[in-house]
């Protein structure tokens, strides 16, 4: 699975922001952590739930 992070920067209106935090904090998770969810989710949503084979291939079979 994902060995390294990549940092992703993104413009937000800021009372959209605080708003999402807010929300974020309600479910005990970071803003990082539930847009990671997110992007997992749309990835799963346009590839299909084997999406980890595409995206990493050999690499994660390797690692068990």
């Amino acid at each position: 699975m994902e060995n390294r992070t990549a940092r992703l920067t993104l413009l937000i209106d800021p009372k959209k922001k605080s708003a999402f935090e807010q929300l974020c904090a309600r479910e005990d998770v970071t803003s990082s952590q539930m847009v990671r969810k997110f992007i997992r989710d749309y990835i799963e949503h346009s590839l299909g739930p084997n999406w980890r084979d595409e995206v990493f291939g050999n690499e994660e079979q390797n690692r068990q």
